[in-house]
């Protein structure tokens, strides 16, 4: 019998992590499934496969890792391992976040099968059919479907590859130069390449079969079809839905453009922000759009798919669609395909999610068929909501983790308590007020393309719109004390330091020098100015850099001393090294760059909240493999590494954290921040007693779904929607509009005082 939902709350298992290659990928699907889930509907319960198989209930603190070796190795000691047996009492439904190999090829939809568990998307068949790329092909084929031309390799002849095979291979199929080269088993273009000789197509080859180095696998070589890439998402009718309507509705297409300088549209495109460009609706008539449609949705079919179905493929200039990648599941990363679509066919990201668990308990029998019909967003409540309006965009550098931390922040604030308006701020610091699919964009030049005067908001406005500003910007005007000088004048209450703390920690010259003069260990450091700098040859040049290297000796590092997020920022060996790092910041338009001790010891990065007594969270080390931490480390799913906390003894732990709180509270700053800084042990410092040498300041710090200011806060108790209510509560406070708000049944003084507690300080 059917259990309605109003009844019960099913328990949702969120099925991440996993054997492939992809496992960093799934972890951001599930952590953004975890974030979106309607906890008032179901208990969300994460669960984490290892690489080696074994099953975790993922602890909450780990949820917001930017990487599964931040928290790999704490597992057995912080997490309940799970037999799969044990897997039923447990969960009701599992909603697969995995990726890949062991995940969507039918292995573990056999083994929920054998288990008797409900479970997210097509079954075992068409789970097997759509993730092996050779087999499918040969079905779409048959059923008229158009694919690329083109051979496999099999997994037991690549040691065998030659470039005489691979030739009579490529004229047998009449197959040119350039061609794709792709594993039959993989997603994510992990292992993809193209080859323009047949000397790349023998590496390339090689590369895709061992893609993953533990496993070989066959290997497509496929013609370079020409034209429009999409990206096509349709979810299943249900039974009482089909007549007349058929199998599939489909969502808005979405054309993707690969970035000038890529043939194809690679990991980093797929997963770095502001990177390639995501066109929702796709530019293409309507009758392309719905010819692409008819394909993809007769493809679903012929391969079995069920619930959800993406599908890729591209549109020729002479009107054919070619199917290039079927996926029974999709990435649920915050910007992915199926959040862009979802948007612009009116739903947000928890509606769709939430919408795709119903579907299943339906089909499963778990819930009456006229749920449907019941309202997706629940009871509102009746009392007044504090209007947030949430700053991201800008001026600077920064300006696309400003897009992923603002959009990041207007889905962790709770519905229930604010009224969330998106503010994007273009390049200008004009201000306009985004719909939801406007939101989702990719890129911050994409949002600026698509906002009309209509929605412009002028900052005299803004009192009359918002109670709270949440500055999510990044750099330049928004960080440098300019914002917040203007929403002091207009009176508006708002997260983070003031005007002062601001600036100062804009510059870090300028804070390292204030720093010091209070007694704080600092690196030594120089400013270079801009001033002829482009009148002089090389070797003035040299003999410039050479001259100040008094202050600060080799190697060192140069970096803007107004940006933040690694821009411009390079390790020096010689004096070449520094001459090009200069010439790299001023032809980027930097007016002065900054010379920096290379300091050597841990580096550290740690969170501080509060206002009058701050309050240091458990420090991260940021592991860096190229002695300076690149963006891609900072922010790319799977790259880089975050130790929280960081693997020093309790009493260098509580070193930090005392130093960090001094100093934040020496500068100034309010709310919170995050200060980088290095950990020296008394034999490292050279002073003969251990010492903390502080970088940079940064007042308003990304707030990305991973940045490590969340694992930080995770170790004392907070989770991230928790965290955020804390920045404005403390914001309200400092400006003298103290709000208290309620954090589930917990009030967020209650919560600070337990973090505080947890915290040791």
């Amino acid at each position: 019998m059917a259990i309605s939902v109003m009844n019960h709350k099913y328990r949702i298992g969120v099925l991440m992590g996993g054997k492939s290659i992809e496992r960093e990928v799934s972890f951001n699907s599930g952590r953004t499934v975890c974030d979106h889930l309607d906890s008032s509907r179901y208990e969300i319960i994460p669960i984490f496969q290892t690489e080696q198989g074994d099953l975790y209930l993922l602890p909450w603190h780990f949820l917001h890792r930017g990487k599964i070796a931040d928290f790999r190795a704490r597992l057995p000691q912080e997490a309940t391992q799970l037999a799969w047996d044990a897997l039923k009492q447990r969960v009701d439904y599992i909603y697969i976040a995995m990726h890949g190999r062991f995940a969507e090829d039918g292995t573990l939809q056999g083994m929920l099968e054998v288990l008797g568990i409900p479970y997210l998307g097509t079954k075992v068949f068409g789970s097997a059919i759509g993730m092996d790329k050779a087999f499918q092909k040969k079905l779409l084929r048959h059923a008229g479907i158009q694919v690329p031309q083109g051979f496999v390799v099999l997994a037991a002849d690549l040691t065998t590859v030659t470039e005489q095979g691979l030739m009579h291979a490529m004229q047998d199929v009449d197959l040119q130069f350039p061609c794709i080269v792709k594993p039959s088993h993989e997603g994510s273009s992990i292992g993809l390449s193209v080859a323009h000789t047949v000397g790349e197509l023998v590496q390339a080859v090689y590369a895709a079969g061992y893609a993953d180095e533990y496993v070989a696998q066959d290997v497509l070589v496929e013609e370079k079809v020409i034209g429009m890439e999409f990206a096509c998402v349709s979810i299943e009718h249900d039974a009482h839905e089909q007549a007349g309507k058929g199998r599939w509705y489909s969502l808005p297409l979405t054309q993707v453009i690969p970035e000038s300088t890529s043939e194809f549209f690679d990991y980093e495109q797929k997963y770095m922000p502001g990177r390639a460009t995501k066109n929702t609706p796709a530019a293409c008539s309507a009758n392309d759009a719905e010819a692409i449609v008819a394909v993809c949705q007769q493809a679903s079919d012929v391969l079995h798919f069920k619930t959800l179905s993406r599908i890729d493929g591209i549109l020729t200039p002479d009107g054919r669609v070619v199917l290039i990648d079927p996926n029974t599941l999709t990435g649920m990363g915050p910007t992915t395909f199926l959040f862009h679509q979802a948007a612009h066919f009116g739903m947000n990201h928890g509606q769709l999610i939430n919408l795709l668990i119903k579907k299943d308990l339906i089909s499963y029998g778990l819930l009456p068929a006229t749920s449907m019909q019941s309202d997706e967003k629940g009871e509102l409540m009746t009392r007044a909501k504090t209007r947030i309006g949430v700053l991201f965009g800008g001026d600077s550098n920064e300006r696309e983790i400003s897009l992923e931390s603002g959009r990041n922040v207007c889905y962790k604030l709770s519905s229930e308590r604010y009224d969330v308006i998106p503010l994007f701020a273009n390049d200008k610091m004009e201000l306009f007020t985004l719909s939801h699919i406007q939101l989702i964009k990719n890129s911050t030049r994409e949002i600026a393309e698509s906002v009309t005067p209509e929605q412009q908001v002028l900052w005299d406005d803004l009192p009359q719109l918002i109670d709270f500003a949440f500055i999510g910007l990044h750099g330049g005007k928004g960080e440098n004390g300019s914002v917040q000088g203007a929403l002091e004048m207009l009176g508006l209450p708002y997260n983070g330091s003031g005007v002062l703390a601001s600036s100062l920690c804009m510059d870090k010259y300028r804070t390292n020098e204030f720093l010091a003069s209070q007694g704080f260990d600092v690196p030594r450091s120089v400013v270079v100015a801009r001033d002829g700098w482009d009148s002089w040859s090389n070797d003035v040049r040299e003999a410039y850099v050479l001259s100040m290297m008094g202050t600060v000796t080799l190697p060192v590092v140069v970096k803007p001393h107004d940006d933040g997020c690694s821009v411009m920022v390079k390790r020096a060996e010689t004096v070449q090294d520094v001459v090009s790092g200069l010439n790299d910041g001023f032809s980027g338009g930097k007016a002065c760059m900054m010379l920096e001790e290379f300091v050597k010891g841990m580096e550290l990065t740690c969170g501080v909240y509060g206002n009058n007594e701050p309050i240091a969270l458990p420090p991260s080390r940021a592991v860096v493999q190229k002695g300076i931490l690149s963006m891609a480390e900072k922010f790319l799913p799977g790259a880089g590494e975050n130790q929280t906390p960081a693997p020093l003894p309790q009493h260098a732990l509580q070193f930090v954290r005392e130093q960090v709180a001094a100093a934040y509270k020496v500068i100034g700053c309010r709310g919170y921040a995050r200060i980088d800084c290095f950990y020296q042990t008394a034999e490292e410092s050279g002073t003969g007693a251990e010492r903390l040498v502080l970088l940079e300041f940064n007042s308003l710090p990304a707030l990305t779904p991973a940045t490590c200011l969340f694992h930080q806060a995770a170790e004392v108790g907070m989770r991230p929607m928790d965290f955020i209510d804390v920045i404005v509560n403390l914001g309200f406070e400092n400006h003298k509009k103290r709000d208290v708000r309620q954090i589930g049944s917990v009030q967020v003084d209650t919560l600070h005082e337990q973090a505080t507690e947890v915290a040791g300080l």
